[in-house]
């Protein structure tokens, strides 16, 4: 057996020591502040609250139109300290100038009542911003909340009031025309302990839109 073979595991061995060793003492040199900071994404309760001022700079999520002329930028609320800051989202609409152009709040007084946002997506046309939510209290976990925004209409609508007051029971969804989307609901409620039969709800946002007496 050749030399090399026998002092090569034995040099990969002290590397990795070393290694382990510098990262521990740089850990040691950290601020405690540091090392205990809670996390400030990922829509969680925080076993203990964190610092007024904290998670600073958490960045909002960014969706822009195929066209490029809109944004719609999800901003975390950030009201509950006993939570990280997207707990709950706010939905602003922008142009590519910077100009707001229209906004929808889902926070809650005390940011455990209210919603945040689960999933975002523009229609290929780029006439409408669709996006799913989620309790952050938990409430109706089955149960996704669809806000819809014109960009015609400068508003955002119900998904539910588009299929006649309807639920929707997952947080996906998908284009199948340039402003024609499908998600999820039931064909009729429950009854008893059996989950109700899911079926697709497929909308022609345009229209639907034009439906509705007044959007918000």
């Amino acid at each position: 057996m050749k030399p090399s073979t026998l002092v090569a595991p034995w040099r990969k061995a002290v590397r990795v020591l070393t290694l382990s060793i510098a990262a521990a003492s740089f850990a040691m040199l950290l601020p405690q502040s540091v090392l205990a900071q809670p996390p400030c994404s990922g829509h969680q309760l925080l076993a203990k609250p964190r610092a007024e001022g904290s998670c600073r700079n958490v960045a909002p999520e960014i969706f822009v139109s195929p066209d490029k002329a809109l944004r719609a930028v999800v901003l975390p609320v950030d009201v509950n300290l006993d939570a990280t800051p997207d707990m709950e989202s706010r939905v602003v609409i922008r142009s590519s100038e910077g100009k707001t152009l229209a906004s929808k709040d889902h926070s809650s007084p005390r940011g455990m009542n209210g919603y945040y946002l689960d999933r975002g997506m523009w229609s290929p046309d780029s006439q409408f911003f669709v996006y799913s939510l989620v309790s952050s209290g938990g409430h109706s976990p089955w149960q996704f909340p669809m806000m819809v925004y014109s960009r015609r209409a400068n508003a955002f609508a119900k998904f539910s009031d588009m299929i006649d007051g309807k639920p929707t029971l997952s947080g996906d969804f998908n284009f199948t025309g340039p402003h024609t989307m499908t998600a999820t609901t039931w064909k009729q409620p429950a009854s008893g302990n059996n989950e109700p039969e899911k079926v697709p709800a497929t909308v022609d946002l345009q229209k639907a839109f034009e439906a509705i007496p007044h959007p918000n």
